[in-house]
């Protein structure tokens, strides 16, 4: 018969596959406590990082209907729930595991799939949402900057040839006036 304790740590761990847009999973032998409070640190509120038993875990993972993560439930297991944008917890984990050799990411899993170490490294890659916006919005105004040149060529256009019209206008009458006899 299941312990109530590990019933209620399954199921908040199952909760927490749910809920996160991501997850990913790392092995943590021979960090000590105030590493891993450095990498929660790192993670910021991005991402929950939690240690758990292999079992529990992975009886959660098929509670919560996630799949091809049971080869990496092996060892000392954390596991990080990313509940915001995934490219921040992945640089996160990526730059702390340089620094420290004992953090080894194993894999992880986001928008109904496994994720080998490498895409993880790829998303780790990519800038984050907001720079990915505010390059949109430059490419944006910029089209749009071109967009009203394109349509104010046509106006400027009419508006200088009106302008030489005048100028050539002007200069014929002032022409013909020193042309014409003078009457006396």
């Amino acid at each position: 018969m299941a312990k109530p304790d590990k019933v209620a740590a399954v199921a908040e761990i199952a909760e927490s596959f749910r809920t996160s847009s991501a997850t990913v999973v790392t092995q943590y032998t021979g960090l000590s406590v105030s590493q891993l409070s450095q990498l929660r640190r790192a993670l910021g509120t991005s991402a929950k990082y939690r240690v758990a038993k292999n079992t529990l875990v992975k009886r959660a993972a098929e509670d919560a209907g996630v799949e091809g993560l049971e080869d990496l439930f092996v060892g000392a297991t954390a596991i990080a729930f990313v509940k915001g944008e995934p490219v921040d917890a992945a640089k996160a984990l990526r730059d702390f595991a340089k620094d420290n050799n004992a953090l080894v990411i194993k894999g992880g899993y986001m928008d109904g799939k496994p994720l080998s170490v490498d895409e993880i490294g790829k998303i780790a890659d990519l800038d984050s949402r907001e720079v990915l916006l505010s390059k949109a919005a430059g490419v944006f105004k910029a089209k749009l900057s071109q967009a009203a040149a394109l349509f104010q060529a046509p106006a400027s256009q009419v508006a200088r040839l009106a302008a030489a019209l005048e100028e050539k206008q002007r200069d014929g009458a002032g022409t013909e006036a020193a042309e014409a006899p003078a009457e006396s």
